[in-house]
């Protein structure tokens, strides 16, 4: 998978990208990662990348021409990618969709920043995510979590191929309780029947585990119709 981040601060990402999953699938040769300054294609002497909104209001507004220059470059380059744009507006993410993307060839993000994007960079058709309902400073942290999701179930990125499917979200059941040593920590044991050495007996007890945890999630209220102070003013 070929990836582009586009975001006004590729410096806060690398670091994490060079780590864990991300890093191994890089090493592996399983992922390259692009990361685009688009300020880099704001051709003002200050590259300038924001302005006041039309109408009033506060904070600053991404403009379009510079994530539009920086988008059709990096499609010169490497071909068409899958546009995704991080927003409040966007469906919520889910394993499923991270399974989808992971058969994808190549998927450009774009990071906004501030109070968000002009509304006019929507028409480069992008699939719009979002993480939750609440607010980030930008979309890079978005980004680097849909992409890890999706990375790791690239086959060949995980050292055990069983590891991203017996996990929670990939069934209908969240995942059954693990243990590992010391068999007793500070009076807390581990259930006697995964020291049982019956396999028959310890895959019943995590069926009705991973059943009763299924039923006893919390899940998360409903969004209120009506925000207690008026309408959302800025894109998370």
């Amino acid at each position: 998978m070929r990836c582009a981040i586009l975001t006004l601060f590729p410096e806060a990402i690398r670091p994490y990208l060079d780590e864990s999953i991300l890093g191994i699938a890089q090493a592996q040769g399983n992922l390259r990662v692009d990361l685009v300054d688009f300020r880099n294609y704001a051709y003002d002497p200050h590259r300038t990348v924001d302005d006041r909104p039309f109408g009033g209001g506060p904070g600053m507004v991404l403009k379009p021409e510079p994530i539009f220059d920086a988008v059709f470059d990096v499609e010169r380059a490497h071909g068409p990618h899958h546009r995704i744009l991080l927003c409040p507006r966007g469906r919520s993410f889910h394993q499923r969709r991270a399974r989808e993307l992971s058969r994808m060839e190549r998927l450009l993000f774009v990071c906004g920043r501030y109070e968000g994007y002009d509304e006019r960079i929507r028409e480069l058709a992008f699939e719009e995510i979002s993480l939750g309902d609440f607010v980030l400073a930008g979309g890079e942290l978005a980004a680097l979590a849909v992409l890890e999701a999706t990375v790791r179930l690239i086959p060949g990125v995980l050292g055990c191929a069983d590891s991203a499917v017996l996990e929670s979200f990939e069934g209908e059941w969240l995942d059954y309780p693990q243990y590992t040593r010391p068999r007793d920590f500070r009076g807390l044991k581990v259930p006697d029947v995964l020291l049982s050495g019956d396999h028959e007996a310890v895959a019943r007890w995590r069926h009705e585990q991973a059943r009763l945890l299924t039923a006893r999630k919390q899940r998360p209220d409903p969004f209120p119709s009506t925000p207690a102070n008026g309408p959302p003013n800025h894109q998370g």
